[in-house]
Parts: C-alpha cells; sequence; structure tokens
C-alpha cells in the first residue's frame, strides 16, 4: 500500500493514504452508517494523542463536525459520536482550543446545550467541553465570555442543573459559573450570576452529598464573593431550607470533611470576611475559631503540597490587616514552623504561598517578626527567593518589607546580611511595575534615620533612582519615590538634600505638588519640610529656589486640597519662618494666607497657621509688618475668644507676645 511521509511539528508520521482518505469522504457522506464509521475511526485516531488531534483540525474537519451535532435529522448515536471527538480535541493544547474558538464551537454547544429538543446525553457532553474550554484563559475564548453578562443565558444554565439532573451535569455547569466568576470582569460577572439566581443553586450544591457537586460549588461560591461586599453581603442574608449559608459553611471547615471541603469552605468565609461585609467582622467566631485555625491546620506536612500551599495563601490573606489575626494565626498548630517548612518545598508556588504567609504574619507585630527572623536559615531562605522568577520573587521582596517596619531587624539583620544590595540589583534590572512597587516601598523603610542602611543606598546611586521615580506614569512608584526621598532628607546633611534638590529639580517638586495623586503631594510636601528644616539648610536652599519654593506653596494653600494638605504647606511657612523670615515678611500673598486661616473654622489649618507666626514674632523688628497684614488683630482676636478648640501651649505663646507688646 502506498504510503506518504507527513512533516508535523518536525516529526514524520506514516499515514496509509487510501485509509485515511476513505474514511474522510466517508465523514461527508449523507449515508449515516458510512459516516459513523469514520467518526468512530477519528474517535480512536484522537483520543489520547495531541498530534493526531492537531493534524486532524488541520485537515478542516471542524465545521463538518459541528454540522453534524447541530443537524436534528442526523442519528442521536452519530450526533454523540461527534460530540465525543470535540470533547477530546478540547481536551489538547491552548492552541487546539484556540482552533475550535475559530470556528464558533463555545456557542454552538451553548445553544445546542440550552435548546430544549436536545437530548439529555448530549446536554451532558456539550456541558463537558464547555467547561474543559472555559479552565483556558479568556483570550482563548474571548468572544464566549460575553455570555457571563447575559443574565438570561446564566439563568438557563443554573435551571440545567437542577437537582434531578445528572451529577455530572450539574458539576459541569458550577464548574462553568465558576470560569466566568473568576475571569474577565469579576465584579460585574459575580453581580449578573447572582441576579441569576445563582447563590441559592450554589447553596444547594455545597449542601449535597456528593463531593464533586461540593468542591465547585464552595470554588464558585469563594470566587464570586471575592472583593464583591454586595455579592458577600447576600451570602450572609440568605437561607437555604432553612439553614444560613454562613452556618453551612462553617459546618464544613470540620475535619470530618476532606481537606479539599474544609481549605474551600475556609476559603469562603475568608473571602466574605475580607469584602468587607459587617455580617462577618473579625471577631466572629466563624473566623476566629473555625476559618483561621482550619487554614493554619491545613498547612501542616501530613496534607498534600498543594493544599498546604492554598492555605497558607488564604491565611495570608485572612490575617493581612489584621493584628489580632495575626496574632492568632502566629500561635496557632505549629505554623511558623509549618510554613518554614513549606518554604524548602521544589514547587515554586509553595514557597510563594509560604511567603506570602510570612509576610502577612509579620506585618505588625514585632514579636512574631523575631520568632520568625530567629529560625535558622530563614533569611537566607527568603534572600535565596529574591533568585527565583515572577512572584515567587514579588512575594520574597514583600516577606522583606514586612520585616523592615522592625527597628531592631533593619539595625542588625538587614544590616548584617546587606539586604539593600539585592534590592538595588532588583531595581537595575529593570523589574515588572508590580515588583518595583515593593521594592521600593521596601527601600522606603530602609531610608528611615535609624536604618544603618541608609548611607550604603545613597553611595549605591539611590538618589538618582528615586529621583527618577517620581516621574514614573504609576502613581504608586511616584508616591514611593517621593516617599523614600522624604525619608532620606530627613535630618541629612546639607550636601544630601542639595543632591536631592539638584537631581530632582525644583521644576520636578512643583510637579509633584500639583500630582493627581493626594498621597504624592502629602509626601511631597514632607519632602520638602525635611529639606527645609534647619536655618542653615533653609539659607542655602533658599538663596538658589526661593521664588520657586514660594509659589509652589502658594499653589497648594490656593488649591481645593484637603485640610490635611494645606497644613502641611503652612508647616513649611513655619519652617521658613525661623530660617529665612526675610522671605516671608517680604511676600504679602503668604502673609494674607496666614491671616485668614488664623481665623478659619478649621483645627489643623489653624493650628498650622499658628506656628508659622509664632515663628515670625520671636523679633520685636518683624511685629510691624504683621500689624500692617492684619495678623496681630486676628491673633487679638483669637485671645479674646479664648478658643477651647485651640491648644494651651498656642494660647500662651499669643498671651506672651502681647504682654511684650
Amino acid at each position: 500500500m502506498q504510503k506518504t511521509y507527513l512533516n508535523n511539528e518536525s516529526e514524520l508520521k506514516i499515514l496509509e493514504v487510501e485509509s485515511f482518505r476513505s474514511y474522510m469522504d466517508n465523514l461527508f457522506s449523507d449515508n449515516d452508517e458510512a459516516c459513523f464509521e469514520a467518526t468512530n475511526k477519528i474517535k480512536n485516531l484522537v483520543i489520547g494523542s495531541n498530534k493526531q488531534k492537531k493534524f486532524i483540525i488541520q485537515q478542516g474537519v471542524v465545521p463538518r463536525l459541528l454540522t453534524i451535532i447541530q443537524n436534528e435529522n442526523k442519528p442521536l448515536y452519530l450526533r454523540l459520536n461527534v460530540l465525543i471527538i470535540i470533547n477530546s480535541l478540547a481536551k489538547g493544547t491552548e492552541d487546539l482550543v484556540q482552533d475550535l474558538d475559530k470556528y464558533g464551537t463555545e456557542e454552538i454547544l451553548l445553544n445546542l446545550a440550552l435548546s430544549s429538543s436536545t437530548d439529555p446525553k448530549m446536554i451532558e457532553i456539550c456541558l463537558s467541553v464547555l467547561k474543559t474550554i472555559m479552565q483556558y484563559p479568556n483570550k482563548i475564548r474571548s468572544s464566549f465570555f460575553k455570555y457571563s453578562e447575559d443574565i438570561n443565558t446564566l439563568s438557563r444554565l443554573i435551571q440545567l442543573a437542577s437537582s434531578d439532573t445528572s451529577i455530572n451535569c450539574q458539576s459541569f455547569v458550577a464548574n462553568i459559573l465558576l470560569s466566568f466568576s473568576s475571569q474577565g470582569n469579576i465584579l460585574n460577572s459575580s453581580l449578573n450570576l447572582t441576579q441569576a439566581g445563582g447563590i441559592p443553586f450554589l447553596a444547594r450544591l455545597i449542601q449535597s452529598e456528593y463531593e464533586e457537586l461540593q468542591l465547585p460549588g464552595l470554588r464558585c461560591l469563594a470566587s464570586m464573593c471575592f472583593t464583591n461586599r454586595a455579592v458577600s453581603d447576600i451570602v450572609c442574608a440568605t437561607n437555604f431550607h432553612g439553614k444560613p449559608i454562613l452556618d453551612v459553611l462553617t459546618s464544613l471547615v470540620s475535619r470530618s470533611n476532606s481537606p479539599e471541603i474544609q481549605l474551600n469552605a475556609s476559603k469562603c468565609l475568608t473571602y466574605i470576611h475580607r469584602s468587607g461585609t459587617s455580617s462577618l467582622k473579625s471577631e466572629d467566631s466563624k473566623i476566629l475559631y473555625k476559618a483561621l485555625p482550619c487554614l493554619a491546620r491545613l498547612c501542616a506536612p501530613e496534607f498534600n503540597e498543594k493544599i498546604r500551599g492554598e492555605s497558607a495563601e488564604s491565611l495570608a490573606y485572612l490575617a493581612e490587616i489584621d493584628s489580632e489575626l495575626q496574632r492568632l494565626a502566629a500561635i496557632s498548630n505549629h505554623l511558623i514552623n509549618n510554613l518554614a517548612n513549606l518554604l524548602n518545598c521544589t514547587n515554586v508556588s509553595s514557597k510563594e504561598s509560604a511567603l506570602k504567609c510570612f509576610a502577612s504574619l509579620t506585618a505588625n507585630d514585632e514579636t512574631i517578626r523575631k520568632r520568625i527572623i530567629d529560625m535558622r536559615g530563614l533569611i537566607d531562605e527568603v534572600l535565596n527567593a529574591l533568585k527565583e522568577d515572577g512572584s515567587v520573587k514579588v512575594a520574597a521582596v514583600r516577606c522583606l518589607h514586612s520585616l523592615s517596619r522592625s527597628v531592631q531587624l533593619l539595625r542588625t539583620t538587614f544590616q548584617d546580611h546587606k539586604i539593600w544590595k539585592p534590592l538595588m540589583n532588583l531595581i537595575h534590572d529593570k523589574p515588572s511595575s508590580e515588583l518595583m512597587t515593593v521594592v521600593s516601598s521596601t527601600i522606603c523603610n530602609l531610608l528611615l534615620e535609624f536604618s544603618p542602611c541608609k548611607d550604603s543606598l545613597l553611595d549605591s546611586g539611590a538618589i538618582e533612582i528615586l529621583c527618577e521615580l517620581t516621574r514614573n506614569e504609576n502613581a504608586s512608584l511616584r508616591l514611593n519615590g517621593t516617599w523614600a526621598l522624604m525619608n532620606m532628607a530627613f535630618q541629612a546633611e546639607q550636601h544630601v538634600k542639595t543632591e536631592i534638590i539638584n537631581t530632582l529639580g525644583t521644576e520636578r517638586i512643583f510637579q509633584l505638588l500639583g500630582d493627581s495623586d493626594t498621597r504624592v503631594i502629602m509626601k511631597s510636601l514632607g519632602l520638602l519640610r525635611n529639606l527645609l528644616s534647619t536655618s542653615l539648610h533653609i539659607e542655602s536652599i533658599m538663596a538658589s529656589h526661593a521664588q520657586e519654593i514660594l509659589n509652589a506653596i502658594i499653589m497648594v494653600l490656593d488649591s481645593p486640597h484637603s485640610s490635611e494638605i494645606k497644613e502641611q504647606a503652612l508647616c513649611i511657612i513655619g519652617n521658613l519662618a525661623a530660617g529665612a523670615h526675610d522671605l516671608i515678611l517680604n511676600d504679602d500673598k503668604i502673609l494674607l494666607k496666614l491671616k485668614d486661616f488664623l481665623v478659619v473654622n478649621d483645627q489643623k489649618l489653624q493650628s498650622g497657621a499658628l506656628f508659622a507666626v509664632k515663628n515670625l514674632m520671636n523679633r520685636s523688628s518683624r511685629h510691624d509688618k504683621l500689624k500692617e497684614v492684619g495678623i496681630i488683630m486676628k491673633l487679638n482676636e483669637i485671645l479674646e475668644e479664648n478658643p477651647t478648640d485651640i491648644s494651651f501651649d498656642d494660647l500662651n505663646s499669643i498671651a506672651e507676645f502681647f504682654t511684650k507688646e
């Protein structure tokens, strides 16, 4: 028999040409028996072989297969056989799934599944294929994702998984809904799914006696509640068969259930709590005595690595912003030792989860930080993780960031291990925005006045790098760059301050004070305040940049920004009044602003103005100017009114002034 050699991904495959052509011809035949025989051959060819699947798709048979399953005049056994082939093709590679998407396979299968005339066996296979395809990234099935916005379609899908349908059918629908709620516009998808009746449906699944229904139900419910308070509020208020969903979830955390069920039930409780709902706060027993201990227990070596990793990551998220939960987690079930053990695993996702949990636990408590850092070799493991790729590296830096909040560790461990070096190396490697944000946040702490790393960072060119960060389009990076410079300028020597100003430029400072992010403005004012903190430094800096700085301050005072921001600007004026008083006295705009703020109905603005005026009142030679602009009169009014919202020291200073007068 004649044979030909076809090149398929650089490998030669022998095909019997006559045999292949015959069953390909039969596939397009109107004879149902011949067509069925051809589908049998194709089915046997593609099952278990991605290379054969790719070859079959390349022959252009997918449109014919889709035509057959849509033809209600074709016998059921033939249509079922074709669906089995499509199901096999969908279980291939991402490229194969993308090829199926080009022919609109998902939409055809969905419409077929939702049709009232479709046989239940066909519906089940259609749902199986959709479930498989939906597990791939949504860019592969972007045309299909629009159905997550169609409440009617979602509702009809849920109806396909009623309690009298097969377990497989219900499981497939739950997994399809899970994909809808966990990719794309998650917030809208979850709200749409809620409107379609998703919560009662999932409540029924998680109370099922079958774990294959409970697991997708729990995963979908967790996904819907993640950062979604609206959905979480509804879940908290929902009963199913007279039992609140929260109580059902709490019962599933019990050790009598499988580790997978315990984990996913705990995830649901975690996500509901973190959504911000008032119905499940951190002090609730469901969190304190159920979800948290369960997640800590599942980190133990007796469980498989996947369970341990997911539990550690969920625990990190649960305790991330609550110091009491961090404290309780740290003393639960040998957690710290178990996390250290997990950190030694070869699986990178396990390392990432352990690092995230360490970062969460050490965010606030000095005792926990000491317990963790004292573990033999732990800091070396964290530093080694900086050499890993992607998210593991980010998690390692997050861990260092939490640890860097400790004064003691900055003076000991961070200095002994020269931790500033690998952090600076990461910056030079042009990291992603996410990694750069965490690295720069950590460097902010390393630049605090009590950190011995500060001088080393200065010597390594940190000023230039941080000034460049302030020009980044990412607001978080601009914030961190400005914040770090503010820390660097605090009680710094004059040459350091001069280098900051010369590298950053007064024009850039002016731009930062007009930034779209108020946090950046606040730290920019803090930077300016630290630069202008002593008389000698004030005179030196203002000799070169007086007009630009004064214009920037007036711009802030004239802006609609909050009183907290304007108070910072007034404090800068106060510093200048002590060191460059003539500049302030000769600027009527600033003096008039001070006069207005002295009697404004805002304690922060009033206190800031009083601070500046007190520094101007130190010498009697300045009093005539203060009288001229009306400041003395306003001070007299304040003293006569004796307001309770002004501090005793401020009132006493005003009284002393008039006594001297």
